[in-house]
């Protein structure tokens, strides 16, 4: 099975093609442009340098929020479109749970974390092995304080992946931080993600939004 995935829900803009369980190609980007100028002619030199077609491809696999609003819609309707085009099957991912898919290979838990606004986080938990990823919670949007509570409470070391580490880092220093290279939203991720879900109609792809929980 052919993946192309896409992450369009922060700074980054990445795009990866999978097949097999293979990664055969990545291309990732920090930038200030926007989305829609660079991620479908980065999608289209990715599989031309991998030999491949749109048409090649089985699933197109987008992560589907949380993130900014525009950065997934992007995504999202790059996605459709091709697979639209080709009469193929669509997969939607969180981007908590793609971040997660980033550290498969470590066993312990995972606390996917990215900033939302003033002290607040969207998370969620996982306990990773060296095969796969498995939820413990569902995606929330949390104080910072909250989230640091639940590492604790886990008992046991806990890494911290996504750019709301530095958020928690103000009320805990308790936790492990993911290194560097695998810190940022991931289209790898997202393709790991993919070859776990039941692949879904293209129409069916939509951006999921986050309220916030009340606590207390």
């Amino acid at each position: 099975m052919l993946i192309l995935s896409v992450d369009t829900s922060g700074k980054t803009a990445s795009c990866a093609l999978a097949e097999d369980g293979l990664l055969i190609g990545y291309r990732m980007l920090y930038t200030a442009r926007a989305h829609s100028q660079i991620l479908l002619p980065m999608a289209e030199e990715l599989l031309a340098d991998t030999g491949h077609t749109a048409q090649d491809v089985d699933v197109f696999a987008a992560a589907d929020g949380p993130g900014s609003y525009t950065g997934l819609r992007i995504g999202i309707a790059a996605m459709q479109a091709m697979a639209f085009a080709g009469g193929k099957q669509c997969a939607g991912i969180s981007t908590l749970e793609g971040l997660a898919w980033n550290l498969c290979g470590r066993d312990g838990i995972l606390c996917a974390c990215l900033s939302a606004r003033k002290d607040l986080c969207y998370c969620a938990f996982f306990r990773s092995s060296a095969q796969t990823v498995t939820r413990l919670t569902e995606d929330r949007v949390l104080p910072a304080a909250k989230i640091a509570e639940q590492i604790a409470a886990y008992h046991e070391p806990v890494m911290v992946i996504g750019d709301g580490a530095a958020i928690l880092q103000r009320e805990s220093t308790e936790f492990l931080t993911a290194p560097m290279h695998l810190c940022n939203q991931s289209a790898c991720g997202i393709a790991l993600a993919a070859m776990h879900t039941e692949p879904q109609p293209p129409e069916a792809l939509t951006v999921r939004y986050l309220q916030e929980v009340k606590i207390g």
